[in-house]
């Protein structure tokens, strides 16, 4: 069935209607009962949904979240109930959180569902009668006319000058001219499938009959939904970095673990369950429990700088995403370019002028002929009809021409409709000195066979070849910029004839002039594409237009360069499908520009980068984009012209549909990334102290922290430092270096060698206090010298930690040049965890619940010049990765 339904639009409409055992006077209603109940109802399907508590469940398969919820349960068992709380408050809030972002992406469905054409008008039992869109049935005989939705798929079997816009399905922005006859060519795309109509496109103009040849979930939209339903959502290079972290750490964790307690055991040092909750602060201490919180909180103040500027973030990690994107994958109707034909150029006695330069009103001839000849309608301040006529319209009515006043007052008297053959379109209609006007519109070539003068200023002369020549030369100028060409003519009649064809009438016309039109690109997307370029950013173009006019577009943004110098390859759906999936991907690094492809030609090139290892952001507001947005690494749907299906299948939106927003949201999406690698530097350097300090005094037999203490060091200095470091300023130069990609990861970029040197200095200096303090007592007693030297260790670990905070503000840069204290809420951050350390030693009361001493001045001192240690160490050796780097 589905291969004969590729070639419905080869067929006669009586083999069609043979086929779908259809009759022209509609079917019964026994037929449509039974038909019903053999295809079900003309709607689209979807797949099960998962309930809010599997949602809410799913959230807990992911490793780091596993990982802490056994921290939880160890550091409940032993027995401190504050850390455990607080972790399993930020593992429930984590998934609450999640739940909430996957059932906003359930809709797309849903938003396809809302397209479908609520009524329609159909032949059964030889009368017409409207009917819900869902109760077509396979075999039902539709009519069609201007301003209806297409309420399934049809094989046209009557078409009188019937326009349909296909934009959402196929990309195409100028409605397609439909016909009736079959069509020989093999495997064409949509677009040039010109005898059928398909669901929820719109008729623009004309009217027609049909018989449907394939409802709901086997209409060219249903394909489209049963693609959503089967894609696989990619893993985020965000997902893909935590898993590994978890893994690693778990490994870490184990291991560290179970030395430090075997040691411990081993030398009789302490006891059994004192070792063990040892063991157990210190695998507490090695996860950077607060690292989800840390991630979530810094992606959320992300998508509310990044809505600032105008782009919604749909799913949280969509903002670091962005900001390892290669390659951003565009449609060019209504994302690249307005989807709004408009007058560009014009050719005019003999000369060719910008429409911006060209001085019109309604006196003119050329003027009067492009608002008579126009069946645009006007209601209220909004213009309805073939996109091609409301620009003619808009042309003059954006000069504040008094167009609508006009066409009243010249009142048409009779038409030779447009048809898709002869390509033209004439109107007889009344001037105001009494005479009768014949206007000619239409394609050049054939109005030119029907012209034998010219319009030469205010004066009519014979036509010649030279003139025919530069108006062919012209006019092919012209298409080659991807420009629609329309030529205009007219005579002079005395009455309206009787005989209204075309090879009656449509003979020595005089020549005005032409008009170029186009679908102009975006006015910044020119600059956006090329502060893409400058970030290692490609940018291509997938359309389902024509192969110029998307070639022709494409070097006017940049994406292809011009002359000799085009910078990549343009090919089209019909030549990539030639293409194996090796030849494809071996070439679609060159390739810049897809012309006239199909939805699943867009879900194959996302899939092809992504193979080359590429992060893919695909950007688009059509139904047909809404599988390959699903697919994409992020997908980039628009605000306002962009459907709801698109939208929902986005992972972002852009609310103003500018493309340039993508630039900053790419900018946003490194900063976010670079902030959560500060982080996370911070947080691991900072543990692996801790994990040190311990591991040696076990290793020495040394007295060691007690659990208390690590686990509120931990506590203290991890959450609201790190967090601070994620609402950083992004640093200079953030758009100027090359993509990460999908082989980067949060240790990547020298994090892991910072993290070992730092957290190698953070436990060395607190081991070399401890000893310090141990050689150097202020009390004659072993007991109270022991204790201070604990005291002093647990002081210095939490104050370098804090320290080293500022070290982590910058990953390779010395702190002094990024501005030590702009980040006010980091600042805050800082004074909240000193006073909350400092307090367990200096407040009255504290003393016994966390094992600490009162420590004098000069200990003091000790302590804090330690901890200052690590800003200098951190200096020295960025200074020194600096100047390898630059060699």
């Amino acid at each position: 069935m589905k291969q004969e339904q590729k070639q419905f639009y080869q067929r006669t409409v009586d083999d069609v209607m043979s086929q779908m055992k259809a009759n022209p006077r509609g079917l019964t209603d026994q037929e449509v009962r039974d038909r019903r109940e053999q295809f079900g109802p003309n709607k689209l399907t979807s797949k099960r949904r998962t309930t809010i508590i599997e949602k809410f469940f799913a959230q807990f398969k992911d490793l780091m979240i596993i990982i802490l919820i056994i921290a939880a349960i160890i550091a409940g068992f032993a027995g401190e109930t504050v850390d455990a709380i607080i972790i399993l408050a930020v593992v429930i809030l984590n998934a609450i959180f999640g739940v909430f972002q996957e059932s906003k992406a359930e809709n797309a469905i849903d938003s396809l569902k809302e397209m479908s054409a609520p009524m329609a008008t159909v032949l059964r039992n030889g009368e017409s009668q409207s009917v819900k869109s869902e109760d077509i049935v396979p075999g039902d005989i539709v009519l069609l006319e201007a301003g209806d939705v297409v309420p399934a798929d049809i094989r046209l079997t009557e078409a009188n000058s019937l326009k349909i816009e296909e934009a959402a399905l196929t990309g195409e922005s100028v409605p397609v001219n439909k016909q009736v006859t079959p069509i020989v060519d093999h495997d064409l795309p949509l677009g040039d499938r010109k005898n059928l109509g398909f669901m929820n496109s719109n008729v623009t103009s004309g009217r027609a009959v049909g018989v449907v040849i394939g409802t709901g979930m086997n209409t060219e939209v249903g394909k489209i939904a049963h693609m959503l339903n089967t894609t696989e959502e990619t893993t985020t290079p965000l997902q893909e970095n935590l898993k590994s972290l978890g893994k690693m750490l778990t490994v870490l964790i184990l291991v560290i673990a179970v030395i430090v307690f075997g040691v411990g055991m081993w030398r009789g040092q302490e006891s059994l369950i004192n070792m063990l909750l040892t063991a157990i602060s210190l695998a507490v201490a090695a996860i950077p429990e607060g690292l989800p919180a840390i991630v979530t909180v810094t992606l959320a103040l992300g998508t509310q700088q990044m809505a600032r500027h105008r782009a919604l973030i749909r799913k949280l990690p969509a903002v670091e995403t962005l900001g390892s994107t290669d390659v951003i994958a565009s449609d060019k109707t209504g994302t690249l370019t307005q989807n709004k034909m408009t007058v560009e150029k014009v050719f005019l006695n003999e000369k060719l002028t910008d429409s911006a330069d060209a001085t019109l009103s309604l006196k003119d001839k050329i003027a009067q002929i492009m608002v008579l000849n126009n069946d645009t309608k006007f209601q209220g301040n909004e213009l309805a009809g073939d996109p091609t006529e409301t620009a003619l319209v808009s042309f003059y009515l954006n000069q504040a021409q008094p167009v609508q006043q006009f066409i009243n007052d010249h009142k048409r008297l009779a038409e030779i409709p447009f048809d898709s053959e002869r390509k033209l379109m004439s109107t007889y209609n009344q001037m105001a000195d009494g005479n009768i006007i014949m206007t000619m519109k239409g394609a050049p070539d054939q109005l030119l066979e029907r012209a034998t003068q010219i319009q030469d200023g205010d004066q009519v002369r014979p036509m010649t070849d030279e003139d025919k020549q530069l108006i062919s030369r012209t006019n092919h100028d012209l298409a080659t910029q991807a420009l629609r060409v329309l030529a205009f003519a007219y005579r002079n009649v005395d009455q309206v004839p009787t005989e209204l064809t075309s090879a009656a009438q449509e003979h020595d016309m005089i020549f005005v002039g032409l008009i170029g039109m186009i679908d102009p690109e975006r006015p910044e997307v020119a600059q956006a594409v090329a502060e893409a370029k400058s970030a290692g950013i490609k940018s291509i173009m997938i359309t389902g237009d024509h192969q110029d006019t998307a070639q022709a577009i494409a070097k006017r943004l940049g994406i292809l360069g011009r002359g000799d110098n085009p910078g990549g390859k343009v090919i089209n759906g019909a030549q990539l499908d030639e293409l194996s999936d090796a030849q494809f991907n071996k070439e679609v690094t060159d390739i810049s520009v897809y012309a006239r492809v199909a939805p699943e030609h867009k879900v194959r090139i996302v899939k092809a980068w992504q193979k080359q290892g590429k992060v893919v952001a695909m950007t688009g507001d059509g139904v047909n984009d809404a599988p390959a947005l699903k697919t994409a690494d992020i997908g980039v749907g628009m605000g306002i012209t962009g459907t709801e299906v698109s939208k929902e299948a986005s992972d972002m939106v852009l609310a103003d549909d500018n493309f340039a927003t993508i630039v900053t949201a790419v900018k946003a999406g490194r900063k976010v990334f670079a902030n959560i690698q500060k982080s996370l530097q911070y947080l691991l350097s900072a543990n692996l102290g801790e994990v040190l300090t311990l591991f040696v005094m076990t290793m020495m037999g040394w007295q060691i922290l007690a659990p208390v203490q690590i686990l509120w060091i931990n506590l203290v200095t991890d959450t609201f430092p790190a967090i601070a470091l994620g609402v950083e300023p992004a640093e200079p130069g953030i758009m100027k270096r090359k993509p990460r990609g999908r082989t980067s990861n949060f240790l990547s970029g020298g994090i892991m060698t910072n993290i070992l040197y730092q957290g190698f200095f953070e436990g060395f200096i607190t081991l070399a206090v401890y000893a310090f303090a141990i050689t150097n007592p202020v009390h004659a007693s072993d007991a109270l010298a022991h204790a201070d030297a604990l005291t002093m260790a647990y002081a210095t670990l939490g104050l370098i930690q804090l320290f080293h905070a500022f070290n982590s503000k910058t990953i390779h840069e010395s702190i002094f040049r990024v501005g030590l204290f702009k980040n006010k809420f980091f600042n805050w951050a800082l004074l909240g965890s000193a006073i909350l350390l400092i307090g367990t030693i200096v407040i009255p009361g504290f003393n016994n619940m966390f094992h600490v001493t009162e420590l004098t001045a000069s200990q003091w001192l000790v302590v804090v010049f330690a901890g200052f240690m690590i800003v200098v160490v951190s200096e020295v050796v960025k200074y020194i990765q600096r100047h390898i780097s630059h060699k």
